[in-house]
């Protein structure tokens, strides 16, 4: 039995194949949107912790 998924970009019914070797896109297209906002940073993984700013350290450039 395929799977069938659905493209993350577009939505479109995907099936899970070696043959389709845009898996799990519908099109060499939709891969490259969904690159493309990686890229642009429209993704973000949220952290444990929130970074640190140097700036907001009250002992930075104190010596």
């Amino acid at each position: 039995m395929v799977a069938i998924v659905n493209c993350p970009t577009c939505g479109k019914k995907v099936e899970w194949t070696e043959a389709n070797k845009y898996r799990p896109f519908c099109s060499d297209r939709c891969k490259q949107i969904d690159l493309g906002a990686w890229a642009e940073e429209k993704y973000v993984i949220p952290s444990a912790e929130p970074p640190v700013d140097p700036e907001d350290d009250d002992s930075a450039g104190r010596r």
